[in-house]
Protein backbone atom coordinates (compact mmCIF):
# COMPACT_ATOMS: atom_id res chain seq x y z
CA UNK A 1 0.00 0.00 0.00
CA UNK A 2 1.07 3.78 -0.38
CA UNK A 3 1.36 3.92 3.46
CA UNK A 4 4.05 1.31 3.43
CA UNK A 5 6.12 3.08 0.61
CA UNK A 6 5.64 6.16 2.69
CA UNK A 7 6.90 4.04 6.01
CA UNK A 8 10.08 2.82 4.18
CA UNK A 9 10.71 6.42 2.90
CA UNK A 10 9.45 9.25 5.26
CA UNK A 11 10.73 12.28 3.15
CA UNK A 12 7.16 12.87 1.94
CA UNK A 13 6.75 16.50 1.30
CA UNK A 14 2.94 17.17 1.32
CA UNK A 15 2.78 16.51 4.90
CA UNK A 16 1.58 19.22 6.72
CA UNK A 17 3.17 20.24 10.43
CA UNK A 18 0.78 18.58 11.88
CA UNK A 19 0.73 15.31 9.84
CA UNK A 20 4.38 15.71 10.47
CA UNK A 21 4.26 15.44 14.26
CA UNK A 22 2.35 12.42 14.25
CA UNK A 23 4.60 10.27 11.43
CA UNK A 24 7.64 10.68 14.04
CA UNK A 25 5.22 9.99 16.84
CA UNK A 26 4.42 6.74 15.34
CA UNK A 27 8.12 6.34 14.31
CA UNK A 28 9.58 6.22 17.43
CA UNK A 29 7.35 3.74 18.84
CA UNK A 30 9.20 1.35 17.12
CA UNK A 31 12.33 2.41 18.91
CA UNK A 32 13.31 0.77 22.43
CA UNK A 33 13.89 3.56 24.83
CA UNK A 34 17.38 1.55 25.57
CA UNK A 35 18.23 2.22 21.64
CA UNK A 36 17.32 5.81 22.16
CA UNK A 37 19.95 6.06 24.88
CA UNK A 38 22.81 4.62 22.72
CA UNK A 39 21.97 6.78 20.02
CA UNK A 40 21.96 9.61 22.21
CA UNK A 41 25.26 8.86 23.95
CA UNK A 42 26.25 8.52 20.20
CA UNK A 43 25.12 11.98 19.18
CA UNK A 44 26.33 13.50 22.75
CA UNK A 45 30.24 12.16 21.39
CA UNK A 46 30.19 14.54 18.80
CA UNK A 47 28.70 17.40 20.51
CA UNK A 48 31.57 16.88 22.60
CA UNK A 49 34.14 17.35 19.46
CA UNK A 50 32.33 20.77 18.14
CA UNK A 51 34.44 23.53 18.50
CA UNK A 52 31.74 25.86 19.47
CA UNK A 53 30.90 23.31 21.98
CA UNK A 54 34.67 23.00 23.68
CA UNK A 55 34.82 26.85 23.45
CA UNK A 56 31.33 27.85 25.04
CA UNK A 57 31.29 28.52 28.96
CA UNK A 58 27.71 28.07 29.02
CA UNK A 59 25.49 25.73 27.20
CA UNK A 60 21.83 26.35 27.19
CA UNK A 61 19.47 22.70 26.47
CA UNK A 62 16.98 20.73 28.02
CA UNK A 63 16.50 18.02 30.68
CA UNK A 64 14.65 15.42 28.29
CA UNK A 65 11.65 13.46 28.40
CA UNK A 66 10.95 9.64 27.38
CA UNK A 67 11.17 9.55 23.50
CA UNK A 68 13.63 12.77 22.82
CA UNK A 69 17.52 12.64 22.47
CA UNK A 70 18.26 11.69 26.20
CA UNK A 71 20.37 14.50 28.11
CA UNK A 72 20.95 13.79 31.78
CA UNK A 73 24.22 11.77 31.28
CA UNK A 74 25.25 14.55 29.66
CA UNK A 75 24.29 17.12 31.68
CA UNK A 76 25.86 15.76 34.53
CA UNK A 77 29.03 15.08 33.35
CA UNK A 78 29.25 19.00 32.30
CA UNK A 79 27.63 20.90 34.85
CA UNK A 80 30.69 21.22 36.80
CA UNK A 81 33.17 22.35 34.20
CA UNK A 82 30.60 24.87 32.17
CA UNK A 83 27.64 26.70 33.19
CA UNK A 84 24.60 24.67 32.28
CA UNK A 85 21.20 26.09 31.24
CA UNK A 86 17.83 24.21 31.25
CA UNK A 87 14.63 26.06 30.62
CA UNK A 88 11.57 26.16 32.77
CA UNK A 89 8.14 26.45 31.23
CA UNK A 90 6.55 29.74 32.36
CA UNK A 91 2.97 30.34 30.90
CA UNK A 92 3.62 31.27 27.17
CA UNK A 93 7.90 32.08 27.85
CA UNK A 94 10.73 29.86 28.60
CA UNK A 95 12.56 30.77 31.85
CA UNK A 96 15.94 30.10 31.73
CA UNK A 97 17.98 28.41 34.94
CA UNK A 98 21.16 27.21 35.71
CA UNK A 99 21.24 23.24 36.87
CA UNK A 100 23.05 23.02 40.17
CA UNK A 101 22.72 19.11 40.02
CA UNK A 102 20.37 16.56 40.25
CA UNK A 103 18.66 18.05 43.76
CA UNK A 104 18.14 21.32 42.19
CA UNK A 105 15.62 19.86 39.98
CA UNK A 106 11.56 19.66 40.69
CA UNK A 107 9.00 17.72 38.57
CA UNK A 108 6.46 20.14 36.92
CA UNK A 109 3.03 20.13 36.30
CA UNK A 110 3.98 19.31 32.90
CA UNK A 111 5.53 16.33 34.64
CA UNK A 112 9.01 18.04 33.37
CA UNK A 113 12.02 17.52 35.65
CA UNK A 114 12.68 21.35 36.46
CA UNK A 115 15.82 23.42 37.93
CA UNK A 116 15.22 25.44 40.76
CA UNK A 117 18.44 26.90 40.53
CA UNK A 118 19.33 30.85 39.75
CA UNK A 119 17.45 32.61 36.82
CA UNK A 120 19.86 33.74 34.03
CA UNK A 121 18.83 37.10 32.98
CA UNK A 122 21.07 38.11 30.24
CA UNK A 123 20.14 35.36 27.40
CA UNK A 124 23.16 36.40 25.55
CA UNK A 125 25.76 34.48 27.86
CA UNK A 126 24.92 31.37 26.33
CA UNK A 127 27.25 30.29 23.24
CA UNK A 128 26.00 27.08 22.59
CA UNK A 129 22.54 26.28 22.77
CA UNK A 130 21.52 22.58 21.90
CA UNK A 131 17.71 22.78 20.51
CA UNK A 132 15.16 19.93 20.35
CA UNK A 133 12.67 19.30 17.49
CA UNK A 134 10.41 17.13 16.47
CA UNK A 135 12.20 16.92 12.84
CA UNK A 136 14.60 19.16 10.93
CA UNK A 137 15.19 19.03 7.53
CA UNK A 138 17.97 19.47 5.31
CA UNK A 139 17.77 23.51 5.14
CA UNK A 140 18.32 22.99 9.17
CA UNK A 141 14.22 24.24 9.63
CA UNK A 142 13.11 22.94 13.10
CA UNK A 143 9.93 21.45 13.51
CA UNK A 144 8.26 21.72 17.82
CA UNK A 145 6.08 20.31 19.49
CA UNK A 146 3.77 23.94 18.33
CA UNK A 147 3.31 25.98 21.45
CA UNK A 148 5.93 28.30 20.15
CA UNK A 149 8.07 28.27 23.52
CA UNK A 150 11.33 27.71 21.35
CA UNK A 151 10.14 29.70 18.27
CA UNK A 152 9.50 32.96 20.77
CA UNK A 153 13.20 31.90 22.99
CA UNK A 154 15.46 31.53 20.18
CA UNK A 155 15.36 35.32 18.94
CA UNK A 156 16.46 36.01 22.02
CA UNK A 157 19.86 33.90 21.77
CA UNK A 158 22.98 35.18 20.55
CA UNK A 159 24.45 31.15 20.68
CA UNK A 160 25.59 29.35 18.34
CA UNK A 161 22.46 26.93 17.70
CA UNK A 162 22.62 22.95 16.97
CA UNK A 163 19.20 21.01 16.52
CA UNK A 164 19.61 17.57 17.86
CA UNK A 165 17.55 14.80 16.99
CA UNK A 166 18.21 11.04 16.24
CA UNK A 167 18.43 10.56 12.55
CA UNK A 168 14.88 9.34 11.54
CA UNK A 169 13.84 12.89 12.60
CA UNK A 170 15.67 14.18 9.56
CA UNK A 171 13.06 14.88 6.60
CA UNK A 172 13.73 16.02 3.45
CA UNK A 173 11.35 19.39 3.73
CA UNK A 174 9.31 21.32 6.81
CA UNK A 175 6.59 23.40 6.24
CA UNK A 176 7.98 26.83 7.52
CA UNK A 177 5.94 30.00 8.86
CA UNK A 178 8.20 33.33 9.02
CA UNK A 179 9.03 32.88 12.83
CA UNK A 180 10.47 29.80 12.65
CA UNK A 181 14.23 29.97 13.45
CA UNK A 182 17.00 27.87 11.64
CA UNK A 183 19.57 26.58 13.22
CA UNK A 184 23.14 27.01 12.69
CA UNK A 185 23.76 23.01 12.28
CA UNK A 186 22.26 19.88 13.25
CA UNK A 187 23.38 16.53 15.45
CA UNK A 188 22.37 13.14 15.20
CA UNK A 189 23.95 9.87 16.27
CA UNK A 190 25.55 9.79 12.95
CA UNK A 191 27.37 13.04 13.19
CA UNK A 192 27.17 16.81 12.37
CA UNK A 193 25.44 18.64 9.54
CA UNK A 194 26.70 21.71 8.82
Amino acid sequence: SSFQSFLINPICKLLNKKELRQHIKEKKKTFEETTLKVWSESLFQHIEKLPEFIAADTVFLYHSMKGEVYTHTFINKWYKEKNIILPVVKEDNLELRFFEGEDSLYLSDYGILEPVGKKLDDFRQIQLSLIPGIAFDKKKNRLGRGKGYYDRTLPLLNSYNVGICFDFQLVEKIPTDPFDQKMDCLCTENGLIH
